[in-house]
């Protein structure tokens, strides 16, 4: 993947994904989502993989999707539906990846997080950013409408009027300002963040991986179903978790009073 600016490696049961066009402020153009799709895609099959790390090079994490790389050079104006088509295909499918792969998720925002780089930071499972971030949707504010599930991933973070303040005025966020309205995990001076998130990535990969991504799933498809309804994916949930050999792990530490040692198994 050298002529694609997302550095993609495995180390240690980490997919470890950086975007690394620093140049552009990390904008994504539609080569560089593919990229990270399909290493999404591999990974949820991939049984020795635990978790999962999203971040940057240089000073800022993402500027959103490139529109120029997006839109053709010779300037023919494409078919009707064509803009539809494509951010299904691209912006929508990356996001829907990040929020529904069954392996927890740790973002490092640092600069700018701005457009599809702010849902991406807002899909993870954990988004660590410095307190000088700056989270920005910037759509109304250009003249369109918002993309990448920023109207069904910020009122659900953030409430609805303060979504308003962001999707229809366009107000920015620092990174302190996100965690305190409870849109991230935790902000932390600039300098920590890559530390924090590695600790993080480090804790979630030693954990019970299939119970993670269990839970994660009934965490997410809760805001949509009633109690009953989520109690019984619960269930479902328990009963394929409970066959687990890091289940019986589990138990054993606890009753030998020692931590435990998962294997993701």
């Amino acid at each position: 993947m050298s002529d694609v600016p997302v550095q993609i490696s495995t180390v240690d049961g980490v997919l470890r994904i950086t975007l690394d066009r620093p140049s552009h402020k990390n904008s994504l153009a539609p080569s560089a989502v593919r990229a990270i799709v399909e290493a999404l895609e591999r990974a949820a099959g991939d049984d020795a993989l635990r978790a999962i790390l999203l971040a940057s090079s240089g000073p800022d994490f993402c500027s959103g999707a490139d529109l120029v790389a997006a839109n053709p050079e010779d300037g023919e104006r494409p078919r009707v539906g064509s803009l539809q088509r494509r951010t299904a295909l691209q912006a929508h499918r990356l996001i829907e990846m990040i929020a529904s792969i069954q392996l927890p998720v740790v973002c490092a925002v640092r600069g700018w997080a701005a457009g599809l780089g702010c849902q991406l930071a807002l899909a993870a499972d954990f988004a660590i950013a410095a307190e000088t971030a700056t989270f920005w949707e910037p759509f109304v504010a250009r003249g369109f409408t918002p993309d990448g599930g920023a109207t069904w991933l910020v009122p659900r973070l953030v409430g609805v009027a303060r979504a308003r303040e962001l999707l229809l005025l366009g107000e920015k966020v620092t990174g302190a300002q996100a965690a305190e309205w409870g849109m991230i995990h935790r902000s932390l001076p600039d300098g920590e963040v890559a530390d924090a998130a590695e600790a993080l990535v480090q804790r979630l990969a030693r954990g019970p991986t299939v119970a993670i991504g269990l839970a994660k799933a009934c965490i997410r498809s809760s805001l949509e179903l009633s109690l009953v309804e989520a109690m019984a994916k619960e269930a479902s949930a328990l009963e394929l978790s409970s066959r687990c050999s890091d289940f019986r792990e589990g138990l054993a530490a606890f009753k030998d009073r020692r931590e435990p040692v998962y294997r993701g198994r």
